[in-house]
């Protein structure tokens, strides 16, 4: 059996960086601080908008005109702001659908039929860029997605991802301010993305681009490159339409791993904290943490960041952080000391329902019981399956933020 006392410090430590991030509670506290004057348009985009939304409505009650918030089936919640008219739509991620084009329509629509003096409220989280687009004439729902199902399996990190995306909107890098017309503007951001620049959440909806990453154009597949001159041409940094956009991120990682830290602590644990985000190939990454683990000292181990898969041409169950623990679990077999939590903060992991996985010295043991093969398990990016044989998948539902990954290891003496 897994070792339960162990796993519960680790859910009460991914809790606790779960709560420090909330977006209810993020929003409420930045706009309990810094209220706008008079009425606002809300607009509120990703995995956690209906939290965010809701945490804005706490604080500016009465004061929102009207609201749209946009995000995934399953993670939206009742809005408790009787002054407000909100209207709430769902679409896919991370493969955008139908309704992420009929919700960029509706989203521009909505901005056209506000007063001009009505300041926009934009709260942007991750999984905005899958969530809602307008595309240029000339592209369609059908390389929409053919271009979504390439950058999942690509290998890409999240910065490349979303250049890519940018290429084929009529909405990403900063378009979306220009058809604001020089309407004031607030965007609150809930950050998903290494380093925190708003140019990369959402894709920068109202921010400048930055310049494409070095070598990715080389990357791209040919049938890719036509379309990329469709999109109308982004704006400049110091385009006239950011002047009436102010920005702020209001929830990163660092906080996540500062609150997870504390509990820790609380729980009697010296605590190693691990400053340089997590990247690169998700097994790869998994087995040299498995290592640091299970060479280091006793106490808990923290982690945070965002690794890739490159997928095979029929990939198994799973997403990124299942795949680096089964991976990490292949280092710790054997080894009853240790631990390992990791887990998306927005309570998904790749296309199914689980958030990623707790592994331990016997996942091995009880997946090779049920017939398993780790190794096989990785080559065919089917840890899911691997995890469920063994018990250690982990499944928290929507969490109202999504501030990347984070991974938990506790060693005892």
């Amino acid at each position: 059996m897994p070792d339960q006392p162990s796993r519960q410090q680790l859910l009460d430590i991914y809790r606790a960086a779960l709560t420090a991030v909330h977006g209810r509670h993020c929003c409420r506290r930045f706009l309990s601080g810094h209220r706008p004057a008079g009425s606002v348009a809300l607009v509120a985009v990703g995995k956690a908008a209906s939290s965010m939304a809701q945490g804005a409505a706490d604080a500016l009650a009465g004061q929102i005109l009207r609201g749209l918030v946009i995000t995934k089936p399953g993670h939206s919640e009742p809005l408790a702001d009787a002054a407000a008219d909100f209207e709430c739509l769902f679409a896919a991620h991370p493969v955008p659908d139908a309704r992420s084009l009929r919700a960029g329509a509706v989203l521009l629509a909505f901005i056209d039929a506000l007063p001009g003096e009505v300041p926009l409220l934009l709260l942007l989280s991750g999984g905005a860029s899958a969530l809602v687009e307008v595309l240029p004439a000339g592209a369609g729902l059908a390389e929409l997605q053919r271009l979504n199902d390439w950058l999942l399996g690509s290998g890409l990190d999240i910065v490349a991802m979303n250049a890519v995306r940018r290429s084929l909107s009529c909405i990403k890098g900063g378009r979306l301010a220009q058809h604001l017309a020089g309407r004031r503007s607030l965007c609150l951001m809930i950050s998903d993305v290494p380093g925190d620049d708003p140019a990369v959440i959402g894709s920068g909806l109202l921010a400048p681009a930055p310049p494409m990453p070095a070598g990715l154009a080389a990357r791209m597949p040919d049938w890719l490159r036509p379309l990329q001159g469709l999109a109308p041409a982004l704006p400049a940094a110091d385009d006239h339409c950011f002047v009436s956009v102010e920005r702020h991120i209001i929830a990163t990682l660092k906080d996540a791993l500062a609150a997870a830290a504390e509990a820790a602590r609380g729980l009697g644990h010296a605590v190693f904290e691990h400053a340089t985000p997590l990247s690169g190939d998700a097994a790869a990454c998994g087995r040299a943490l498995a290592r640091q683990l299970r060479d280091g000292p006793a106490g808990v181990y923290l982690w945070g960041g965002e690794t890739s898969v490159r997928l095979p041409a029929r990939p198994g169950r799973g997403g990124r952080n299942q795949h680096l623990a089964l991976a990490a679990a292949t280092v710790l077999a054997g080894d009853e000391r240790c631990s390992l939590l990791c887990a998306g903060t927005d309570g998904s992991d790749g296309p199914g329902e689980d958030a990623g996985a707790i592994v331990d010295g016997g996942t091995l043991r009880r997946g090779q019981r049920q017939g398993l093969n780790a190794d096989e398990a990785l080559c065919r990016a089917d840890s899911g399956r691997f995890l469920r044989a063994s018990g250690d998948l982990l499944r928290t539902g929507p969490t109202g933020t999504n501030v990347m990954d984070v991974v938990v290891g506790i060693k005892h003496a």
